[in-house]
């Protein structure tokens, strides 16, 4: 009925796990999962599991049908704890960037499947995962016992609301490292209504039942410099990193150039100890293959609290996103340049200057052959 009548063209399954539930455990060749890809109307319809339920054993990623996409909670955890500041998750963030290989392509499953996400509707807002380090849901008349307590916040010093300009911008560029971290990622995003807006529940982490302004959206005091942002990085994932059907391999071409290299800030090859037990959360993805004939991206991280030069590959380089910068809104008559911290045309040869807590993203001209 909500396909045919409705006009719905997907769904996304709660605590979907239940859906091939049998005595002994869950089965992705479950008598339902069978029915729905057999179904002449609903087998084409964009279909997504929350991959786990309360049952033994109900934490199911990457077993769900071919057809399916899941919401990725390793991705979810990957980009909050390292953004946060969490030890030895360089390997974890670059494995969640790529697409979470380890979880689908064993499956013969395209990166697409993997539904990345940093918020959802339960939980903290985006705004709010950066402003508070635990849940305050007094007003669901629960004495704050619901909701989640391991939410992988941190609240810059302050909790909650503040006039502070300092916190308030650390705040802010925080929640721009999140969004291009997503957005920018292989997979497929899925965006919270409302964080683009930078959205505030207060604190409040189990708002399902509150129909009040507390989840109401209020789009007169909309964030209009995040919104452009946003626009930005989504206007640069349709340009420059297209949702591919290929896994990554790392593996280079007839010119020497892998399709995703991961680099130190030396511009040296990471190696096992920079994986597992280097403190370091300075880190480089230089994607040798985008898409559309372009040039090689790098793609820069940076969750340390100091700037740090960059050692570059061959150059030149420039700058097309640099998420350090403020958020300004656009004019509506006069199209904003995508941001660059000195100005759209310069160029970086043998280094580039990452700011703290950035994400940076630099591309190099395709006939480049230096």
């Amino acid at each position: 009925y909500y396909a045919e009548t409705a006009g719905v063209d997907g769904f996304r399954f709660d605590l979907a796990t239940t859906l091939g539930r049998r005595d002994d455990g869950f089965d992705p060749a479950a008598p339902l999962l069978q029915w729905i890809a057999q179904d002449p109307l609903l087998r084409d319809l964009k279909l997504i599991a929350e991959p786990w339920d309360v049952g033994p054993g109900g934490h199911r990623l990457g077993a769900f049908p071919p057809g399916w996409g899941e919401w990725n909670d390793r991705f979810r955890d990957a980009a909050r704890r390292f953004w946060r500041g969490d030890a030895a998750l360089a390997g974890e963030l670059a494995t969640r960037f790529a697409g979470s290989a380890d979880v689908f392509a064993a499956r013969s499953r395209p990166p697409s499947r993997s539904v990345n996400f940093v918020t959802a509707h339960d939980g903290f807002t985006l705004a709010d995962l950066v402003a508070y380090t635990t849940k305050h849901n007094e007003a669901n008349g629960e004495g704050n016992r619901d909701g989640s307590d391991g939410n992988a916040s941190w609240n810059h010093g302050i909790e909650g609301p503040t006039s502070d300009p300092v916190v308030r911008a650390a705040r802010e560029r925080d929640i721009r490292n999140l969004l291009a971290t997503l957005l920018l990622s292989r997979g497929t995003p899925m965006l919270a209504m409302g964080d683009e807006l930078g959205r505030t529940q207060q604190g409040n982490n189990n708002a399902y039942a509150q129909d009040n302004a507390l989840t109401w959206i209020d789009w007169d005091r909309a964030d209009r410099g995040l919104l452009h942002f946003t626009r930005q990085v989504l206007a640069l994932r349709r340009a420059w990193l297209p949702l591919g059907p290929q896994w990554y391999t790392g593996l280079a071409d007839a010119k020497g150039l892998a399709d995703l290299a991961w680099l130190r800030r030396n511009g040296q090859a990471l190696n096992d100890w920079d994986w597992t037990q280097s403190a370091s959360r300075v880190l480089g993805a230089l994607i040798g293959a985008p898409g559309h004939g372009s040039g090689p991206l790098l793609l820069l991280f940076n969750a340390e609290p100091q700037d740090t030069p960059f050692s570059l590959p061959a150059g030149p380089w420039r700058c097309l996103l640099d998420s350090s910068l403020p958020a300004v809104p656009e004019h509506p008559a006069v199209p904003q340049p995508l941001a660059s911290p000195q100005g759209s045309t310069s160029v970086f040869h043998s280094s580039y200057p990452l700011p703290a807590r950035s994400v940076v993203l630099l591309a190099r001209p395709p006939g480049f052959t230096g």
